[in-house]
């Protein structure tokens, strides 16, 4: 999506769409645990009792296979409903605060409080998980939303339009449709918070637009997650774990191993890992992935024209195609696809690729890895291959990103204690269980004054108040 600054001619509904919901964020405020917690639970119902549908809709989009549509869109989101649903009523209570010594006589604690409207603008790549994981954070601290779903997946966003429109009533929740014009439309309204998951790109622009009304933000964005595999790693698990990480959803995954740096002692048993794995997993009858009904496609022509141009570009200026490669434009279809002796000028390890292929690069010393790293943009997640706490402690705390799973990949998305997001290009703000609720809640501070002897340092400044004021400073 590119955020346009075209008007939209039709705007007309969008605003009364938006002052409705920000007259009945108001009532939804008020609301409290039970209440909250019946609307997720109605969501829960919906989809639990509609799954067919949903499959059928992303497989339609994009011939998303439908067991894998049940994994990455449909158990992810019952996932993050259960947690809500469990646990709302805690991270609705007041969190108490310790008592600073100067503060003697007050009580303190932390009231999460709604942000109010929100706006919620979803990518295609996972069109339902990645516009209702949001929506339930926003639910569960009590705000109004309204959804915009991505306009390349037309058959989801029917599916949810749907849902939507049976659950809740406009004034609360709402889906908007359209193109890049809607969406620049929507972000030039006083929204008290929005959540955008897409491209770097487009989050700067997204950015810009919500510093015009000082509306908070959260980016998921994206960026070229690394995947470091030293000469300890299990090198047939790591071959499997990196191949479903990268090939799921046919690579258009923005947690996805974006390339690999692999100790050159164990490269080329990690290449033909690889290779057996990805054999196994869409390959296993012999009739070639294409035919395989576990393997997505890729989303639209555009999409499909632009990794096929990465690959040409690196085969053109010298690469080494060591699986893979094979490319059907009329089937939107790119074979899982590694390359070597990749090079720093090639489009593939200049930008995300979003898809696919998967480039392969070997090193010699840690502070090759370090010098090769060092500058670029922190990743949103950085994957660590190694049987050595030593090895896994030496990367922590010398590389940055939003997330780091070792000896797997793509995991910590699916894990709802843990703070999943960005870092500077690759996002702002963090989401999942109580870190999504935190991100749709204001953090209002509260202090109770009960009894003290603050009022002993009130003017006039006598000499025995000095004393008392060079007390407080010296020792509290």
């Amino acid at each position: 999506m590119e955020i346009v600054t075209d008007n939209l001619e039709n705007e007309a509904p969008i605003r009364p769409l938006f002052d409705a919901q920000r007259q009945h964020a108001r009532i939804v405020a008020l609301t409290k645990a039970p209440e909250r917690i019946g609307k997720l639970k109605k969501i829960q119902a919906y989809l639990l009792k509609n799954r067919t549908g949903l499959t059928t809709a992303l497989y339609t989009d994009f011939r998303k296979p439908p067991a894998e549509t049940e994994l990455t869109e449909l158990f992810a989101t019952n996932n993050e409903l259960n947690v809500a649903i469990q646990q709302l009523k805690q991270w609705m209570k007041p969190h108490p605060v310790p008592t600073p010594l100067a503060m003697l006589g007050t009580s303190g604690y932390v009231r999460y409080e709604p942000k109010g409207v929100t706006l919620i603008i979803a990518p295609w790549n996972y069109p339902f998980y990645l516009i209702i994981k949001p929506l339930i954070s926003a639910l569960a601290a009590g705000n109004t939303a309204i959804l915009k779903p991505s306009e390349l997946t037309p058959a989801t966003t029917a599916f949810i339009r749907e849902m939507i429109r049976s659950l809740f009533a406009e004034e609360e929740v709402a889906v908007v449709e359209g193109d890049a014009t809607v969406a620049q439309k929507l972000l030039e309204l006083p929204f008290d918070h929005i959540f955008f998951t897409g491209s770097t790109a487009v989050g700067k622009q997204v950015l810009a637009a919500a510093a015009r009304n000082l509306t908070s933000v959260t980016l998921e964005l994206g960026g070229k997650s690394p995947c470091l595999v030293d000469e300890t790693a299990d090198i047939e698990a790591t071959a499997r774990r990196i191949a479903w990480g990268k090939w799921v959803n046919s690579g258009q995954t923005c947690v996805a191993p974006d390339y690999v740096l692999v100790q050159r002692l164990v490269k080329d048993r990690l290449v033909e890992a690889i290779r057996k794995a990805v054999q196994r997993m869409y390959n296993a009858d012999g009739k070639g992935v294409q035919a395989s009904e576990s393997y997505a496609r890729i989303i639209n022509n555009r999409h499909f024209d632009r990794l096929k141009a990465l690959l040409d570009d690196a085969r053109e200026k010298g690469c080494t195609v060591s699986m893979g490669a094979q490319t059907d434009p009329a089937d939107r279809f790119i074979e899982p696809t590694l390359l070597e002796n990749v090079s720093i000028n090639m489009g593939v390890m200049q930008e995300e690729i979003f898809g696919p292929l998967l480039p392969i690069i070997p090193y010699d010393t840690r502070e090759e890895v370090l010098r090769y790293l060092t500058g670029r943009d922190k990743p949103l997640v950085m994957y660590l291959f190694s049987q050595t706490a030593s090895a896994t402690d030496h990367w922590l705390d010398r590389t940055s990103a939003g997330n780091t799973v070792i000896n797997d990949t793509l995991i910590h998305f699916a894990h709802t204690e843990l703070p999943v997001g960005g870092v500077n290009q690759s996002g702002i703000g963090k989401s999942n269980g109580f870190y999504g609720f935190q991100e749709f809640s204001n953090a209002r501070g509260v202090v109770h004054r009960q009894f003290g002897v603050l009022d002993l340092i009130y003017p006039p400044y006598s000499d025995k108040v000095k004393r008392l004021i060079n007390f407080f400073v010296k020792y509290l």
